[in-house]
């Protein structure tokens, strides 16, 4: 297996939010045809409607735009985690996992819960079932995960 790239995230600014609509093209697109849900004009607005110069981080590999995550506060408390999107390139390497270990680790650190929602069928369920997603709710589009924090886990260090 080939070792872990350096990677970092870095606050997203208003020049992302062009790649990052592209890369959710790139990343979703197969899993929202799959579904029937595939169309180019709302997948743009839903990232366009998500993205928060606030909340959104790059992530950078090796000093190069590689993928994104928002996590936000969520209105029933706790976070949000949504556009988490990984360069295909650079998939089933480790790297999501590793940006999320560090994403929990910090929502654990805080005593927050995090929820998302994920395609049905998608590799990024399993993903978070496998750090501790439950569950909560499932239509025939989207499944809602659930995680509670963790105490005392210690922050991920890369």
């Amino acid at each position: 297996m080939n070792s872990l790239p350096a990677w970092t995230l870095a606050p997203a600014g208003p020049q992302d939010l062009e790649p990052i609509v592209e890369l959710k093209a790139r990343v979703m697109r197969a899993d929202l045809e799959r579904l029937g849900r595939w169309d180019r004009n709302r997948s743009r607005e839903r990232v366009r409607k998500s993205f928060s110069t606030r909340y959104t981080s790059v992530l950078l590999v090796e000093g190069a735009f590689a993928g994104c995550v928002t996590i936000r506060p969520d209105e029933r408390g706790g976070r949000h985690l949504e556009l988490f999107y990984l360069a295909p390139h650079l998939q089933g390497r480790g790297l999501g996992t590793a940006v999320l270990r560090h994403l929990l680790a910090d929502a654990d650190a805080a005593g927050a819960p995090v929820r998302l929602v994920v395609l049905r069928g998608s590799a990024a369920q399993r993903l978070y079932a496998r750090h501790g997603f439950q569950v909560v709710h499932e239509d025939p589009i989207d499944v809602t995960m659930h995680r509670e924090p963790r105490p005392g886990s210690a922050p991920d260090l890369q």
